[in-house]
């Protein structure tokens, strides 16, 4: 036998221990998060039940009216005030996560644990259009936060553990672990690395298994019913698609058009609410809460489908494989497509006005239940078309996912959430077509994802990026340093930092993407920040701490020509 390399004998050993630790850490933080979202999730399911008896008590007494605008006037002066001393829970807390992930914004966790779970309780319970999703994802990120700051970690791991965080949250929310997974790697990071899959994996797992012991504990004392996020009255595996799934292609890209216009329209309202809202300037900007809130409670005594995030509403729009009816509930005696059309608009308006106002609520579900109201009229219009009844859940399915992945454009995550809602596999050809229109006409007209734009949106308002001077740095990597042996694209780099060059036994490397970085390298890297000190332990993190300990981190050495060929940096 061949003695092992002393090298790879140490890379194999520091790999193992930094995986275990990520691994614990990760545990750990699908625990908390676990306990804390699914505790959420179950408030905020007897808010959505209580918000909606006191509606119907109010229709049927149109005395109390007044009463109800007043409450909701102070409800949105209240809000305004949370937002004003917490500007991180403004909206749905999804956008701010993905930049704490990635390094762009950085925020507070037991201010934004506490702040997102009250503010976006009470928008439920005042029976605003407002899911539970996008605030479980803030808050799982925010414990992930909170375990990594406890166990004083530094900056690259506190991204892991607020990934894992957000990751876990979401799969809760849904009850949905694959939906979860994919989050950390679509929309959080955009890329793959074993790191991310590690805390991931290991995060979404703890959570889901404790959310479950959760809720039969609660459900054993008569609470928790109902939390599951499952669409037990969607059938995607009718005898016809079995046999023949070519046979409804045809209504599947005309409905997957239909949801895609909509959704292009649906965003393109979204950024124009959000750029007319901050340029309202009453009661020095927390006036224009007003509207959402008062719009919330005008169609919410016109149709209970308005209110709350719409699970109820995408439930009553299954028909188990055309064995039932829609049993969506009727607005004034009007017929089905009528009240769909109605429930559509009103759904969309209410939604649109929250996200550009930035009121702490999801508007995750709220888009999945608008692109269900799409579906629901994709079927009717398929059905006079001739259209058997038994696929009209698939085109409903594939119309909610390809309006969710025109308008966040995730269509692998809009996949994998539609087979995972309905536990059913057998439709997914019409599925990844009618997702594969999606993500196209929002390539056409020039999308960018919707969660992109609202980031983008929050660094400019939170100036996050002023302030920052150009740093040039050069840095030795250490033995047994997490980038030995690594890529240049599988390191969690701080935000803004880039390697531009590695040299390496007398001779310059201009790294690739897939640079593979060795133990001795000297690396030189630019990166923009606003604290050279700060940038230089997220560095040394990566590269191994020359010193090991913070406290007295002397900053890298800034870079000489020579190490640029003479010509100077770049």
């Amino acid at each position: 036998m061949h003695a092992s390399h002393p090298k790879l004998t140490r890379f194999g050993e520091s790999m193992k221990s930094r995986g275990l630790c990520l691994a614990a850490m990760s545990l750990l933080t699908g625990i908390v998060s676990g306990v804390i979202v699914t505790l959420y999730n179950i408030v905020a399911k007897l808010a959505e039940g209580f918000s909606a008896d006191v509606y119907g008590m109010i229709r049927e007494n149109p005395a109390f009216v007044p009463l109800l605008f007043v409450a909701l006037f102070a409800g949105a002066f209240g809000i305004a005030v949370m937002i004003k001393l917490i500007p991180m829970i403004k909206g749905s807390g999804i956008p701010q996560t993905e930049g704490a992930t990635r390094g762009i914004l950085k925020f507070n966790w037991w201010k934004v644990l506490v702040g997102m779970s009250a503010a976006s309780l009470f928008t439920i319970f005042m029976g605003m259009s407002a899911g539970s999703e996008g605030p479980s994802l803030q808050i799982g990120g925010a414990c992930g936060n909170g375990v990594a700051t406890t166990l004083r970690r530094g900056e690259v791991n506190r991204r892991y553990q607020i990934t894992a965080g957000a990751s876990a949250g979401l799969a809760v929310a849904f009850n949905a672990p694959l939906t979860g997974l994919m989050f950390a790697f679509e929309e959080a990071h955009r890329r793959f690395t074993p790191e991310l899959f590690l805390c991931a994996f290991f995060s979404v797992s703890s959570a889901v298994v404790t959310r479950n012991l959760v809720l039969s504990g609660f459900q054993q004392v008569g609470y928790g019913n109902g939390v599951a996020s499952v669409f037990g009255n969607f059938d995607l595996s009718p005898a016809g698609i079995v046999a023949t799934p070519l046979a409804i292609l045809g209504f599947v890209v005309l409905g997957a058009l239909i949801a895609s216009l909509i959704g292009v329209g649906f965003y393109k309202l979204c950024l124009f609410s959000r750029k007319t809202f901050a340029k309202v300037r009453f009661w020095k900007g927390m006036g224009k809460f007003v509207i959402p809130f008062l719009a919330a409670g005008v169609f919410g005594l016109i149709t209970v489908n308005v209110m709350g995030g719409g699970h109820a509403l995408i439930e009553s729009l299954g028909t188990l494989g055309g064995t039932r009816e829609m049993s969506v509930e009727s607005i004034f005696g009007s017929p089905l497509v009528v009240t769909l059309i109605v429930v559509l608009v009103l759904k969309i308006i209410v939604t649109v006005l929250n996200l550009g106002c930035g009121v702490p609520c999801g508007i995750f579900i709220p888009m999945l239940a608008i692109g269900a109201c799409v579906g629901a009229l994709n079927v009717k219009m398929c059905a006079a078309m001739g259209m058997s009844p038994e696929f009209a859940d698939v085109i409903t399915m594939i119309s909610m996912a390809t309006f969710f992945a025109s308008v966040v454009k995730a269509p692998i995550t809009a996949i994998v959430m539609v087979f995972e809602l309905t536990w059913s596999f057998s439709a997914l050809l019409p599925v990844v077509v009618g997702v594969a229109i999606g993500y196209l006409v929002s390539n056409l007209f020039g999308m960018e994802p919707l969660y992109e734009r609202l980031l983008e949106m929050i660094v400019k308002e939170e100036k996050c990026e002023e302030g920052m001077t150009r740093e040039t740095m050069k840095v030795k990597v250490l033995a047994h340093a997490e980038a030995v042996h690594r890529t240049v694209r599988d390191l969690m780099w701080p935000h803004n930092t880039v390697v531009v060059a590695i040299l390496r036994d007398g001779q310059r490397i201009v790294p690739e993407s897939d640079t593979l970085i060795l133990e001795g390298d000297t690396l030189i890297l630019v990166g923009s920040t606003k604290d050279r000190q700060e940038l230089a332990e997220a560095v040394y993190e990566l590269t191994g701490d020359p010193d090991g300990d913070p406290k007295t981190l002397t900053p890298p050495e800034e870079p000489t020509p020579d190490d640029f060929g003479g010509r100077g940096t770049p």
